[in-house]
């Protein structure tokens, strides 16, 4: 069964407490914070201190997804604030292995992420030192896209990769992700599913949680 991950960038901002206790009691382990800064991505949201206001009322995974470039400026502030995970991108920065490094010397597990027209190949180098891979199930920057079928072989290429090296991380998907796009992607080998718009754009979003774990049975 897959591991879920709902995403704040979806929840209602004024009630986000109401909204995390609903996913949290659901049984979705991790709770996903997209981080975008406007220059890597088009759109702007919200910084450590979001991450510090959301520590003390969950004790889910906080899985914080920097998309903003040169995401070394901002790791030890997001692990200062709470978080349990942070995923850089690759794309983001010519020196990923040192960005991965300063995420572990902060005390949190690391994780490289990937862009739907960014092969496998770029990060075969940093993959024993990661705890986490994330691939992108649609382009990022913004919520409520469909999700992309060709990222599937990016998931089973890592997967055989962890077999064949004898490697740890999880695999974790991220866009377009409901209780029919993640059932491939299971197969493949992923092991975390973020679901934003699919869990919060719901009036029970509990029931949202339920159904991406019934489907991956």
């Amino acid at each position: 069964m897959i591991k879920v991950a709902p995403s704040i960038l979806s929840a209602d901002y004024v009630n986000l407490q109401k909204d995390i206790e609903v996913v949290d009691n659901a049984g979705a382990e991790y709770l996903h914070i997209d981080v975008m800064d406007g220059q890597f991505v088009p759109s702007i949201s919200y910084g450590a201190g979001w991450v510090k206001a959301i520590r003390p009322i969950t004790n889910m995974i906080l899985d914080v997804h920097l998309m903003v470039q040169n995401p070394e400026r901002y790791v030890e502030d997001f692990v200062n604030a709470g978080a349990d995970l942070v995923g850089v991108h690759v794309e983001a920065t010519p020196h990923i292995h040192r960005a991965l490094q300063m995420i572990k010397n902060a005390g949190a597990k690391a994780e490289v992420v990937i862009n739907p027209g960014t092969p496998v190949e770029m990060i075969k180098p940093v993959l024993y030192m990661v705890d986490q891979v994330l691939v992108m199930t649609v382009n990022p920057g913004f919520g409520g896209q469909k999700f992309l079928p060709e990222t599937i072989k990016k998931i089973a290429e890592l997967d055989q990769i962890k077999k064949d090296q004898g490697l740890d991380f999880d695999i974790e998907i991220d866009g377009g992700v409901n209780n029919e796009t993640v059932v491939a992607a299971y197969q493949a080998g992923a092991t975390v599913a973020v679901a934003g718009s699919y869990v919060f754009d719901d009036a029970d979003p509990a029931s949202k949680v339920n159904a991406i774990k019934e489907a991956t049975k």
